[in-house]
This record gives C-alpha cells, sequence and structure tokens, in this order.
C-alpha cells in the first residue's frame, strides 16, 4: 500500500498533554499493585506509605522528578489511593499569589495530599509561605502594611505536599530540602512498555498481539504516554486495514505513516539531525541557532527532542554546542566524515 505523508498530524512523540490524550485518565493504575516500572520508587513509596499507615501520620513531602509523560501524576494519585486521603490538584504557574496557596492549604482535611505539577514554576513569594507550612503546618500572614502591619500564625491541619517537576535543577534549594522523600522517575524499558500498551489496550478494547505491542512500545521513546498515544492512533489504521486487531504489520505501517521510525524518532528528530550535519559540518552548534534553522521552539527542542536523542547516543553536548555523532550518521544513511573526537 502506498504510504502518503502529506496528511497531518499532532505532533505523536510530544511528552505533553495533547487532544488526543483527554482518555488518559481512564488507562491510570490506581494501585501500587496495577503500577507497571519504576521499581525502586514503588518498592521506596509502598515502605514509606505503609509505614506512615501504622504510625497514623501524613505522608512525608514527596518530590517526583524525571521526563515528562513518565506517571508523575499517575503515581500521587495512587499514593492517595494508597493513604485513602483525598488529592487537590494544581500546578506551579496557577498559584499566583500566597492568598491562592492560603485558600488551597486551608481546604485540606487531615493527612490529605496536595499535588503540584511543575512545583519549579511556584512564584518566589507563594514559595517562602510554603516553607512554614511544610515545616510546621502553619501560614504566617501579615495583615495590613507599613507600621501598623502585624503578623498572624495560622494552623493547618497535617497533609503531604507531593510536588512534579521535570526541571529539580531549577527548584531553590531551601524548597527541595523540605521534601523527605525524593524520587526520581526513569525512562521504561521496552518490556514495561510492552505490558502497559497490552493493559492499555484490554482497557479500550482493542485487539493486539504481542509483537505489535511490542512494536508499539519500541518506538515510543521510553514514556507510557506516547505509547498510550500511538495505540490510539494506530488503532484507527488497524480497524480499516486488519480487522481491528492491531500487528506488527499493521503497527509499523500506521507509524511510518505518522513519520515514527523504527528506533522512536519522528520528522523533528531526524530534521535537527539533518540540520546539525548538513548545515554545521556535524557541529558544535548552539541550540538557539539549531531552533532558528529548523524553525521550532527553543524550549522544544530542549525538553521533548534534545533527551531522548542524548539518552540514545545520536548527539552529545559540549560547552561549544551539539554535535552529532557516529550513531546519527548511520542512522540516517549518511557517510561519516571525520569529527574523530566524537567517533563512538
Amino acid at each position: 500500500m502506498a504510504i502518503d505523508y502529506s496528511e497531518k498530524f499532532e505532533p505523536i512523540v510530544t511528552t505533553s498533554l495533547i487532544s488526543e490524550d483527554e482518555g488518559e485518565s481512564s488507562l491510570r493504575p490506581r494501585t501500587l499493585s496495577e503500577y507497571v516500572g519504576q521499581e525502586k520508587a514503588k518498592q521506596n513509596l509502598s515502605v514509606y506509605i505503609e509505614a506512615a499507615k501504622m504510625r497514623g501520620e501524613p505522608l512525608d513531602h514527596v518530590l517526583l522528578h524525571g521526563p515528562p509523560g513518565l506517571g508523575k501524576t499517575t503515581l500521587a494519585s495512587i499514593i492517595a489511593n494508597e493513604m485513602n486521603v483525598n488529592m487537590r490538584i494544581t500546578s506551579g504557574p496557577a498559584i499566583e499569589k500566597p492568598g491562592d496557596l492560603a485558600a488551597l492549604l486551608t481546604n485540606l482535611n487531615e493527612n490529605d495530599i496536595l499535588f503540584v505539577d511543575e512545583i519549579h514554576r511556584l512564584n518566589r513569594a507563594v514559595e517562602e509561605i510554603l516553607y512554614p507550612a511544610m515545616e510546621d503546618y502553619a501560614l504566617d500572614i501579615i495583615m495590613g502594611k507599613g507600621p501598623s502591619a502585624s503578623s498572624i500564625r495560622l494552623e493547618l491541619k497535617k497533609f503531604t505536599l507531593i510536588g512534579a517537576t521535570t526541571r529539580s535543577g531549577q527548584l531553590s534549594a531551601p524548597l527541595r530540602d523540605r521534601f523527605g522523600v525524593v524520587e526520581r522517575l526513569e525512562l521504561y524499558t521496552t518490556e514495561e512498555l510492552q505490558k502497559i500498551v497490552e493493559r492499555s489496550a484490554r482497557i479500550l478494547g482493542i485487539g493486539i498481539d504481542p509483537s505489535g505491542a511490542r512494536e508499539l512500545a519500541a518506538r515510543s521513546r521510553g514514556t507510557p504516554r506516547i505509547a498510550n498515544r500511538m495505540l490510539r492512533r494506530v488503532r484507527d489504521f488497524a480497524q480499516v486495514l486488519a480487522n481491528g486487531v492491531i500487528t506488527r504489520e499493521v503497527a509499523d505501517e500506521a507509524l511510518t505513516r505518522l513519520e515514527v521510525d523504527h528506533c522512536g524518532l519522528d520528522s523533528i528528530d531526524r530534521r535537527m539531525l539533518r540540520s546539525i550535519i548538513e548545515n554545521y559540518g556535524g557541529g558544535p552548534v548552539g541550540l538557539e541557532t539549531l531552533a532558528a534553522t529548523i524553525n521550532e521552539e527553543t524550549v522544544t527542542l530542549e525538553d521533548v527532542y534534545e533527551p531522548y536523542l542524548l539518552q540514545k547516543g545520536y548527539i552529545t553536548r559540549t560547552p561549544r554546542g551539539r554535535c552529532v555523532t557516529r550513531k546519527a550518521y548511520e542512522h540516517l544513511g549518511i557517510a561519516f566524515i571525520g569529527q574523530q573526537s566524537l567517533d563512538m
């Protein structure tokens, strides 16, 4: 069947939420036993949760960090379920002033969880109000202005703050130090993603064989969000081309049409690599220059595309900029012409 690349799709490999992910919550596991992967974090959290329940205390404040799309929000909701408490969800940019934070904290019940996504983007004034809330379960509120100003300490019910961030390095040291539990989520293996794809297919009622699930897993960049998104997209091709069953051949045909190759690289990944090779002799080149060359946002390249290319060994970072490796030349089928210092 001829492959037509003219049709445009939303970027399937982006780790940000898109319209395709509207049903993502239905696929999220609800207990640690259902959660696939992140074994180290799961084992540690199960101990912390059990210990807190035995003492009848709230769980210590938790910081979850790592690349986007790996399940930080899912893990937070699982912690709430395991602790049998309610969870309020917000994000760093949404808490614009101290009063917003005070309203959230004063409405929490005993041992409840406040989940703050993108916590590294908290306003500094809000962050400073958060310190006594995390340490002493109290809010220090300033009443009035000037010489007549006075401070009132408002006692809070004991709670657990769960912060999630893709950029832990941007957290201030005082905030980071107030988290008793810090867990990093790593990219998933193909085997783990295959289990996630098969579980999601069962929930969605999609026919899939093991080879089809493995093909999706191998091309989803170690990220469950991308794997589930690919599953929904490939389901459409399976219904039209293969009586609704996703096989390896159907998955390959569908993902090829979506311009995702066998290593999970999409058209933007390949444009990045080709641009460095063809325009800058393989590098080094600065990220802003590269973004301008291929007409993409710098933050998109840095947060979405570059981490995977670095992990797979297609590019390297140097003090002078990004360089392409021999492995990238081989992947693109381009003859390697020098850069002996980057020979892998």
